[in-house]
């Protein structure tokens, strides 16, 4: 048999170029321009990422260099398994929701969590849900408001009563003290009897459970807020440090605590990011645990991922395939050993079950056609995205200390401090979509401007699992969505008695009327406003005469910054009394125009919906 020569010449023939030649290169072709507003991506957490990385940027990080299966688990558990594709069913009829877990899982899920937007009521419908369910094949998540331990306690009896290999059971139930004061700003009892429940309940799922995860970090709480990727890591790991603090104090070890922990993440657009968070997850957690005296093998993290709510909007509603596609790419890239995409309706506050199909289909599609999970961290070796993990490593771990120094989670939070931080970021983000910086397609950019949101949209099941205590100890977290204010912006527009029309008066300049009244267009239509668009107009009366015959409430001039001067006044004097007129730009000549009363300017450093506000205001709507 002929050897095969695997070694590799053809690179011989390429010289190597150092990264000054590659900066030299970079300077030269920026003419001057400012490198790091340019290149330089500052991200919400403060870091700043360079536009590309090369070996020499990764070679001192020892950790990058370990192998899968291998602590501290950067590149994976080493267990070969594939992600779960988990459907979520909320629970109103025990009889239903059984028949759509089933049906679930004849049709590709492998895990199926059952939602309950009020108590279990009695052992038998939960009994009910388990029929027909293979619980050694199927992963089963549980995620009940209430009296979690009761129903651990039904899920017990039930395993026993069938005899069911309980060493054989995957899956989880959602028993987080800490989550549910983030949440809803206080305990379940308090914090004595809950955390002193939650032993009890750990000592009995170490006996008889090894694989079933009965704390559940719910990291989702703080994207879903507004929270940045370090924040959510860095908030999550704290929760549970908090966790290995208080149940080793009442006895237990850390290698019977940490098996029975896992981290429910939220997965937002910044794909690289989400990428290096599940990588950064594991690294950090892996550390913790060892910190605390546990084993290596105690330090494998289990991460389920859940596509984030905040980012999801109301109108263009299948814009938020595409949105789901790319989180549920990055969290299977990224790692993680479950997955839960949202029905791209559920924001709606009900779904059908073609949405729900469509979740489920995109998960079998990226397993089965892409086949993401056939390569364990399918990441590694990318420049950017080490790099990535590095510094989102150090960010997380640096305010993690902080927390830890300072008296844990539980302090900070009931403090205030953690709310704090979170809506500070918040602040921060939705500034970004009010200008236009952080774009969420179909709402603050490129809008559809025929759109009308026929559909009923109720309070969704999501939110009433969050509600706030009656006795609350400290201010709980407000979930949103960034698209919220602009979708209530638009749908007064569309309570309104009759829709505000927009005539784009194009004059002058070709190439820049038809610049201006393309931004005009998207400008207004964020509002649900009707825009009239023409192809241009040969002067000032013509465009006038047919503005006042469209009986247009806004008219938008545009045109060029130097024809401005000319054109400006004179359409400003004919319609003033009968329309609000408006420039598209922000022109040299902007103060003269102003002294003339034209006060009116949209521009790329507008913020879009303070502006469009006022054209509300303006217009009478309220």
């Amino acid at each position: 048999m002929t050897d095969i020569d695997n070694t590799l010449t053809f690179m011989e023939e390429f010289p190597a170029i150092s990264t000054e030649a590659w900066e030299a290169i970079i300077q030269k072709d920026l003419k001057g321009a400012d490198y790091d507003k340019k290149l330089i991506w500052k991200t919400i957490d403060g870091f700043k990422l360079r536009p590309y990385y090369r070996q020499e940027d990764v070679e001192n990080k020892s950790y990058l260099k370990v192998q899968p299966g291998v602590y501290p688990y950067l590149r994976g558990n080493g267990d070969g398994k594939s992600c779960n594709i988990q459907q979520d069913i909320w629970v109103d009829s025990p009889a239903k929701a059984n028949t759509q877990a089933v049906n679930a899982l004849s049709k590709g899920a492998d895990s199926v969590c059952f939602m309950f937007p009020q108590m279990v009521s009695k052992a038998a419908d939960l009994n009910m849900l388990l029929q027909n369910i293979d619980l050694t094949k199927t992963a089963i998540h549980f995620k009940v408001p209430m009296d979690h331990f009761q129903v651990f306690e039904w899920f017990t009896d039930y395993v026993k009563k069938e005899s069911i290999d309980a060493s054989q059971i995957h899956g989880s139930i959602n028993v987080c003290p800490l989550s549910k004061l983030t949440a809803t700003g206080n305990y379940y009892q308090d914090s004595e009897n809950d955390f002193k429940l939650l032993a009890a309940a750990v000592k009995k799922c170490n006996d008889l459970f090894p694989h079933f995860r009965l704390i559940n970090i719910e990291g989702h709480l703080f994207v879903d807020s507004g929270a940045s990727v370090s924040q959510e890591l860095a908030f999550s790991l704290a929760m549970a440090s908090d966790y290995l603090a208080h149940l080793t104090n009442q006895g237990l070890t850390v290698n019977e605590i940490a098996p029975h922990i896992q981290f429910s993440f939220g997965i937002g657009s910044g794909y690289f990011l989400e990428i290096a968070k599940i990588r950064v997850a594991r690294l950090l957690w892996s550390n913790i645990v060892t910190a605390y005296g546990g084993s290596h093998a105690s330090g494998k993290v289990q991460i389920q991922s859940l596509t984030s709510r905040w980012n999801k909007t109301l109108y263009d509603p299948y814009v938020n395939m595409l949105r789901l596609t790319t989180e549920a790419m990055s969290a299977i890239i990224g790692g993680c050993n479950s997955l839960s995409i949202q029905p791209f309706d559920e924001i709606y506050g009900h779904t059908t079950d073609f949405a729900e199909r469509i979740a489920r289909n995109t998960q079998i599609i990226l397993r089965e056609e892409a086949q993401l999970d056939k390569t364990t961290d399918p990441a590694a070796g990318s420049y950017y995205i080490e790099n990535i993990t590095d510094v989102m490593a150090e960010h997380a771990w640096t305010l993690f200390q902080k927390i830890e120094k300072e008296g844990g989670y539980a302090r900070h939070f009931l403090d205030g401090q953690i709310q704090e931080m979170i809506k500070e970021t918040a602040r921060k983000r939705d500034f970004n979509i009010a200008i236009r910086k952080e774009t969420l397609l179909g709402t603050n950019q490129y809008p559809n401007a025929a759109e009308i949101l026929k559909d009923e949209v109720r309070e969704s099941n999501t939110i009433r699992f969050y509600q706030e205590a009656a006795n609350i100890l400290c201010k709980p977290l407000k979930m949103y969505r960034g698209a919220e204010t602009f979708e209530a912006l638009r749908m007064r527009t569309e309570k309104h008695t009759r829709r505000p029309k927009v005539f784009l008066l194009t004059i002058g300049n070709l190439n820049w009327r038809k610049a201006r009244a393309s931004f005009a267009f998207g400008f207004f239509a964020c509002a649900g406003y009707e825009i009239i668009d023409n192809p241009g107009f040969e002067n000032v009366d013509e465009g006038v005469k047919e503005a006042v015959k469209a009986a247009s409430d806004i008219v938008v001039i545009c045109s060029s910054d130097d024809e401005y001067a000319e054109l400006a006044v004179p359409v400003y004097e004919q319609l003033k009394e009968k329309s609000v007129v408006v420039v598209a730009g922000m022109p040299a000549c902007a103060e003269e125009l102003k002294q003339q009363g034209l006060n009116n300017f949209i521009h790329v450093k507008s913020n879009v919906l303070e502006e469009l506000q006022q054209y509300h205001h303006k217009l009478g709507i309220q």
